[in-house]
């Protein structure tokens, strides 16, 4: 492994290394044991570290990478969610509906989106995820020593991402702290979920209302760790699941919601405080909550 891949998720190696194949078939070959690191197999959110020697067997790609691009659509969305942007940095206002990458029956999403815009740009990699239908604020590194820092900010608790929700009921009281462990379950279907499990991952999360309707409440979300679906499942373990949620939510709520014109998941990366990777200054963006979510807002206010 050259060294200036230190710190990089080794399925983000194997994407910048196999061009043109599959991420699907990546992380069949993670699972596989197929991909070693120093002999060892490993998960595909290891971080490479410097020393590290690394097998890949032979892989035959499907496609070049230049086959597939995005529809002009989705090029055009991607070109006007541009919040930020600097020689190290890039900051995107994701549209709810669009992956943050290809794979799992997705030929591209946001990541190739931007290659496919910005071929000059040498390195282009996701500093952090967000679910395909949330939508706000999503990093990506121009720069590997960018994309090193900031992963190092994320793991230190450095970087601050608040969300806005809407959630079924009426919250009682203020602010609350919710410290529940979540691990990662696969049902027999198939279907990965969630849940609150005394023997999983760490997680905490800050809730905060911000306006209350009849049957509603507006909340904002504070992460103190980022675990997959980790405000989604939860604000469903507080008794308040947000609108849209088709896996954890409630769906007499999210059919109501859908009267007043809700076509999505109610939640959106609202804003990221940080510091910047490489001059240290401080960093506040915003991405402002969509028109088709305050059209909702709206609505419950009459």
């Amino acid at each position: 492994m050259d060294e200036g891949a230190e710190g990089q998720r080794i399925d983000n190696f194997l994407t910048t290394r196999l061009k043109g194949v599959p991420r699907s078939h990546l992380y069949r070959l993670l699972r596989k044991g197929e991909v070693r690191v120093n002999r060892k197999r490993i998960r595909p959110e290891y971080r490479l570290q410097s020393g590290d020697l690394v097998r890949i067997p032979p892989v035959r790609s499907a496609a070049p990478a230049a086959a597939v691009r995005p529809a002009e659509g989705t090029v055009q969305r991607i070109r006007e969610s541009l919040i930020y942007e600097d020689a190290a940095l890039l900051v995107l206002d994701k549209p709810s509906g669009l992956a943050v990458h290809g794979g799992s029956g997705l030929s591209f999403g946001a990541i190739e989106a931007l290659r496919s815009i910005y071929p000059e740009y040498r390195f282009l990699e996701l500093v952090h995820r967000l679910d395909r239908e949330t939508s706000g604020c999503l990093m990506v590194a121009k720069k590997r020593s960018a994309l090193r820092a900031l992963h190092e900010a994320l793991r230190e608790g450095r970087v601050e991402k608040t969300y806005l929700a809407l959630v079924r009921g009426a919250w009682t009281g203020g602010a609350r702290r919710i410290d529940a462990a979540l691990r990662k379950n696969v049902l027999k279907s198939g279907e990965r979920v969630v849940r609150v499990d005394g023997e999983g991952k760490s997680s905490v999360s800050h809730f905060e209302p911000v306006a209350r309707y009849s049957e509603a409440t507006l909340v904002r979300v504070r992460l103190e760790t980022g675990r997959t679906h980790q405000i989604r499942v939860h604000a469903a373990h507080l008794g308040h699941p947000l609108a849209g949620d088709e896996k954890y939510g409630d769906e007499e709520f999210n059919r109501r919601l859908r009267e007043l014109g809700l076509k999505r998941l109610f939640l959106h990366a609202a804003a990221l405080r940080l510091q910047h990777p490489q001059t240290g200054e401080p960093l506040e963006l915003e991405a402002p909550l969509p028109p088709e979510l305050e059209r909702v807002l709206e609505k419950l206010k009459r």
